[in-house]
């Protein structure tokens, strides 16, 4: 697969120590994104909030060819009530600007760039009381897939299923706006194909889940991963 096809999603995996979150850096942010980094309550979760729009902005701006503090943001209407909090974009940019999406939990930052709308999530592994209380709000079906697996594996497939769903839903632009019991994916390998949409797992480590998903494409979705803002590809193109 060329790397360069537009059809290819994208995508970084990145620690968010990695990611220089300095007052250089700092500076590229707007207000908007300083002013929700201020009502973290966790001093981890904030420098994590922090590193991931720090990467996306130097994610698009390379692409854009533009300085990162010079990019803005805004929001497509959302499909369920046309109101402006649907899918993030690039705020007075060309029609053929590149969609994006972006996900952080725990140490780990994701983003995904692509020519068409993209969602992407990434979880860490929930523990077993939490997949207990989560569990009961997913589809009928993945409620019943779910507890066939072995407690011990339930977690991971439990992240498995939500990591699809949301990258499902954060393409739609509806996100968790959206009941998670609305649309099923299921647990089976490969993900259930929503109509419209391919969903592919991605590899994550063994303490966190991570998918993305892309509109039009066919069956799975081809990605390129890299583990470094500068570093070069891992992984491969195609399935998780």
């Amino acid at each position: 697969m060329n790397p360069r096809d537009p059809a290819t999603v994208e995508l970084w995996l990145l620690d968010a120590a990695t990611v220089p979150v300095g007052p250089a850096e700092l500076r590229c942010l707007d207000e908007e994104e300083r002013g929700r980094a201020g009502r973290f309550v966790r001093d981890a979760d904030r420098t994590t909030y922090l590193a991931a729009h720090v990467a996306l902005r130097h994610v698009l701006g390379r692409r854009l060819a533009v300085a990162p503090e010079a990019l803005a943001f805004a929001r497509e209407p959302c499909p369920d009530c046309a109101e402006p909090h649907g899918r993030p974009r690039l705020a007075g940019a060309p029609p053929d600007a590149p969609h994006f999406s972006l996900s952080h939990s725990g140490d780990r930052v994701l983003i995904g760039v692509a020519a068409a709308p993209v969602g992407v999530d990434v979880e860490a592994l929930p523990e077993a009381d939490s997949v207990a209380v989560l569990a009961p709000s997913l589809h009928p079906a993945e409620q019943a897939e779910l507890a066939e697996v072995r407690p011990a594996d339930r977690p991971g497939a439990f992240a498995r299923l939500w990591t699809r769903k949301e990258a499902y839903l954060k393409g739609l632009g509806i996100g968790l706006g959206r009941p998670p019991a609305a649309d099923y994916l299921g647990t089976a390998e490969p993900a259930r194909r929503p109509s419209g949409w391919a969903v592919t797992d991605l590899p994550a480590g063994p303490r966190h889940a991570a998918a993305v998903a892309l509109a039009g494409a066919a069956t799975t979705v081809p990605y390129r991963l890299r583990h470094a803002l500068g570093g070069a590809t891992a992984g491969r193109p195609g399935g998780g």
